[in-house]
């Protein structure tokens, strides 16, 4: 499904229908979600929409330099008390989304990696093992010899200079 975003707003509209449909909790694996695009097609404007709807209160950035930043989420208890104070519009449907069982949002960026083997150094099977990740991945076709074949994938494409079109 390919959707035109007019705004950052839009955005997170998207953000939120991706992260309703998200099924979780059904494999014993991370949940992995490759984000291809180029620099300025929108990535990390999704990357930051999908952290504000998991109450994520650190300002989130891409990753470029460090290659991978953590991101605790807190308890769906207090997650949803707190999104229901914050944001009283946003659907009973996505609060029940919200509250699965995921303790940990891994946002990495391997534009500088030359293949898999550089992420490993930084515990990737040990991430990937752990079904109460959601990692999203800049620039995964760097690193495909060692993503999951059955990941996610998200793309992004400049269309002009407030439009982007996102195909989940």
């Amino acid at each position: 499904m390919k959707i035109i975003s007019k705004s950052v707003e839009e955005t997170g509209e998207i953000a939120k229908g991706f992260i309703e449909k998200l099924s979780l909790g059904v494999s014993d694996k991370a949940v992995v979600v490759g984000l291809y695009g180029d620099l300025g097609s929108g990535k990390t404007t999704f990357t930051q929409a999908v952290a504000k709807l998991l109450n994520i209160n650190e300002c989130v950035t891409s990753p470029t330099f460090v290659i991978q930043k953590r991101y605790p989420i807190n308890s769906p208890k207090s997650k949803v008390q707190s999104l229901k104070k914050e944001k009283p519009n946003i659907s009973s449907d996505l609060l029940s989304t919200l509250s699965f069982p995921l303790s940990t949002f891994i946002h990495i960026d391997a534009y500088r990696l030359d293949s898999g083997k550089e992420l490993l150094a930084l515990d990737w099977n040990r991430d990937l093992n752990d079904s109460r990740n959601l990692i999203f991945i800049e620039w995964p076709e760097r690193v495909a010899d060692i993503l999951p074949e059955n990941h996610l994938k998200i793309n992004f494409k400049f269309v002009g200079e407030n439009e982007r079109e996102i195909e989940i």
